[in-house]
């Protein structure tokens, strides 16, 4: 699944090439500027993402809360590579192949 990321006048592609449901979260391989491996999953508090290669995590908003995602990310792994964990998330829920609260 390919999407466009943009930040200020500056846009890229990201790629999800694998997403393996494990019945409690999921592991996401995203190619863009970076290669990303994303453990998503849930809490009694909430949705979150965990980049081991990044050694970090967060806690997330609904994955369609571009917004609330994208500040949490990027706060945690840099602009572009937060940006482009958000859209990915975004769109895997929107086209339902991730499952959330």
């Amino acid at each position: 699944m390919q999407f466009e990321c943009q930040w200020k006048n500056e846009k890229w592609m990201g790629e999800v090439t694998q997403c393996i449901p494990y019945g409690t979260h999921y592991e996401i391989l995203i190619e863009s500027r970076s290669l990303i491996i994303v453990l998503f999953g849930q809490t009694t508090a909430g949705n979150f993402a965990c980049m081991p290669d990044f050694s970090a995590g967060c806690h997330l908003s609904d994955p369609l809360d571009v917004f609330w995602n994208t500040e949490r990310l990027t706060y945690t792994i840099g602009m572009v590579d937060g940006i482009t964990v958000a859209q990915a998330l975004y769109h895997l829920a929107k086209s339902k192949l991730v499952e959330y609260c």
